[in-house]
């Protein structure tokens, strides 16, 4: 941490590379600093320039004759190295490299930037960039705006990360505009050192940051970030998290034999992650302003202590005196997550004895237009006591009658003694100015539109929910291992890259699953006899490396119940498959034992670098790309990751009895999907997997595969 409070709260800052040209980066970042008031001792290096606004220069690091903590860097990657290493002999502990053209164009710049990871890493001196904005810390005691941004925020309790320094000056301008507040402020760049995770961690650990901002286009940690942030975001000393990811339009997902494959991409990548690791993910940058005010809401507890103010529940309270956005917020607050609090009859007789009879005493509660203040107060404070009421949102469209600093006040005085979130939505912008200005002041969160307020408190909500998860005991497991290993060992040996149910219903069975009888036959009286052994009625399907979706060749026959219709059915497949793909190679034709009923979904797996094995479940059978009722989630799986996946997908209803159905062996499909996870960690020589269909069969009767494909890859 030592390195990377350098950068934040350095005693002494050299920049080299100072220009005395206004325009050039150098000559800004200079004065950038300067005129931000900085606490510490500032020095420019420049051989060629005798002072920097007024300021002596120096022509090299090491002739300034103290000490230095953070070297700024703006100069070319020729350049940039021998003034790292000088740098590194004067002891600095931290370095910004400002500078482009370095791994982001490639060649001679890529392998310039990693001779200075590397002697910086030998040294112990942490780096920021390549290629960024530079560090920002406003606070009072450092007054440090090392980056081109002409604009020092104002301090506060929010930190922002961000790979793109482009964005940061639009951010900083943004956040001007709506009197926001940062403890620190930086652009990673290349992140050929520093990267988001050591950022999140040192925040974390910093007093004065209550929430961190996070502006990703892409990571390139996987486990490992999950396992830190999840410690970061629902801890002991939990700090919320609050992403923005680029790109995500662009869903990235790739051609692949799998449906898992096909399904997944660079987003289910990160909306497995981030929902993982608890990151809150964000939509816009001005979705993430109105999170990140409402998340930094603290109120002080009866011992004394300041408590961020989140949701023990979903009920919220409306209050408004106009019905028009008292409608809007409702239907938001649906969409976001949340119910509509029902009041107790004490609240009622409350709200009846102190508003009008034209006034609506339910949910949303309208004080009518022309309510003052007192009416307003009393409104809030009576449903805001209610134990039905989880959080209220206070809705103020400006009438003549208006009072909004009186409302804001009221407010205020009962946000301040109450541990439930208030969240404002005064309507307008010249006639509110004076009520959301005090508002701000006192750190209520106050939106300009109700759909925006609806939709911070369902992010607080979410986070409530997940910094109050349950956690369940792991499965017991026992996996045979070794036998595992021998198949698929055998398999590689042999050159086989695609594995079926012969072999793949074997390798599932060594991880806990229920599997049929199955038999490759390669002739039509095989066919019978296996058909005879195993019992009917026999399920039967074309066993080919080139067809993989079976059905679409007429490769799947079900439901033969005689020797007769199972001989006939082998000659009928073959025939389907060589007309489907007269090139195909045919193995032979699978007889399976057919299995009890019960509803489909899918398990799979796709491996990503970095990342690793994406897991994914949904609603199965042959409209899995149709539906596309899928859940992502990044292994290793726990329980409690497996329990989530099963209740994420809109076709949970239908697992759980729906309708007087009998309900699904739910358990089962969390163990299963714990027990896809350890195969696919245990063996990383498999890179894509389908379970389809999973059948499901009522409660405590387990389930069955019904069918399976692998894709491996020698490793």
């Amino acid at each position: 941490m030592e390195g990377l409070d350098a950068l934040f709260n350095p005693e002494s800052v050299a920049v080299v590379g100072a220009s005395s040209t206004p325009g050039k980066v150098g000559h800004d970042i200079f004065v950038n600093i300067l005129k931000g008031g900085y606490k510490g001792t500032l020095y420019p290096v420049n051989p060629r320039a005798k002072s920097i606004a007024s300021v002596r220069a120096y022509a090299d690091i090491q002739d300034i004759p103290d000490s230095i903590e953070l070297a700024i860097i703006i100069l070319p990657p020729r350049l940039a190295e021998p003034a790292i290493k000088q740098a590194i002999e004067k002891g600095v502990k931290a370095i910004v490299i400002v500078s482009a053209g370095f791994k982001e164009v490639g060649g001679e710049g890529l392998e310039i930037e990693k001779r200075i990871v590397a002697m910086c890493r030998e040294a112990g001196v942490r780096v920021v960039g390549p290629n960024c904005l530079g560090v920002i810390n406003p606070n009072a005691d450092v007054r440090l705006n090392a980056s081109f941004s002409s604009r020092m925020p104002k301090a506060g309790n929010i930190s922002f990360i961000s790979q793109s320094g482009a964005l940061c000056t639009a951010v900083l301008d943004f956040a001007a505009d709506k009197e926001f507040g940062f403890s620190k402020f930086v652009s990673i760049g290349n992140k050929a050192d520093v990267d988001e995770l050591d950022l999140l961690r040192y925040f974390h650990a910093d007093p004065e940051t209550e929430v961190i901002m996070l502006y990703i286009e892409e990571l390139q940690r996987g486990p490992e970030f999950i396992q830190a942030v999840k410690e970061i975001t629902g801890g002991d000393r939990p700090t919320p998290v609050l992403a923005i990811k680029s790109g995500r339009t662009s869903a990235g997902a790739k051609a692949a034999a799998s449906h898992t494959g096909s399904l997944a991409g660079s987003e289910a990548v990160y909306d497995a992650l981030f929902t993982q690791s608890g990151i809150i993910r964000v939509e816009s940058i001005n979705e993430l302003f109105d999170f990140g005010t409402a998340f930094a809401y603290k109120n002080e507890s009866a011992l004394g202590k300041m408590r961020r103010k989140v949701p023990l529940g979903n009920r919220l309270a409306i209050v408004t005196n106009a019905g028009g956005p008292g409608i809007v917020a409702t239907d938001m607050t649906i969409t976001s997550g949340l119910e509509l609090a029902t009041f107790s009859e004490e609240t009622v007789d409350v709200l009846k004895s102190h508003l009008p009879e034209t006034a609506n005493f339910n949910n949303p509660v309208d004080v009518i237009g022309d309510a003052a203040q007192d009416r307003y107060e009393n409104a809030l404070w009576a449903v805001i006591r209610d134990e039905g009421v989880d959080g209220a949102l206070v809705i103020l469209t400006p009438q003549s009658m208006t009072n909004a600093i009186g409302t804001a006040e009221a407010i205020v005085r009962i946000a301040q003694r109450s541990h439930k979130p208030i969240l404002c939505c005064f309507m307008g912008i010249i006639d509110v100015s004076a009520g959301v200005k005090y508002l701000q002041e006192h750190g209520v969160p106050v939106y300009r539109f109700p759909e925006s307020a609806a939709k911070t408190f369902g992010a607080l909500y979410r986070y409530s929910r997940w910094l109050n998860r349950q956690q369940l005991a792991p499965f017991p497991v026992k996996h045979d291992k070794e036998k595992a290993r021998a198949i698929i060992a055998e398999a590689v040996e042999k050159g086989q890259t695609y594995m079926g149910e012969i072999g793949g219903t074997e390798l599932l069975k060594c991880y806990g699953f229920n599997v049929l009888p199955t038999v490759l036959a390669d002739s039509a009286e095989q066919a019978g006899t296996a058909a005879e052994e195993m019992g009917y009625p026999v399920v039967m399907k074309i066993v080919s490396p080139q067809i993989i979706h079976k059905s679409d060749a007429g490769g799947v026959m079900v439901g033969l119940n005689s020797r007769e219709e199972a001989v006939e059915a082998f000659t009928t497949i073959v025939d389907n498959a060589r007309k489907y793909s007269p090139d195909a190679e045919i193995t032979g034709v699978l007889v399976q034992k057919l299995a009890p009923q019960g509803k489909e979904v899918i398990l799979g797996m796709s491996r990503y670098p970095i990342f690793g094995p994406l897991i994914m479940f949904g609603f199965g059978g042959v409209f899995v790309e149709v539906f596309k009722d899928v859940a992502f989630r990044l292994a290793p799986l726990t329980r409690n990751g497996a329990r989530n996946m099963v209740r994420s997908i809109r076709a949970n209803k239908l697992l759980s009895g729906y309708r007087g159905a009998p309900k699904a062996d739910i358990a089962t499909i969390e163990r299963m999907l714990v027990n896809l996870s350890d195969l696919v960690l245990d063996h990383p020589e498999i890179k894509e997997l389908d379970i389809n269909p999973l059948l499901v069969h009522p409660e405590g009767e387990g389930v069955t595969v019904a069918d399976c494909r692998l894709i491996l890859e020698e490793k």
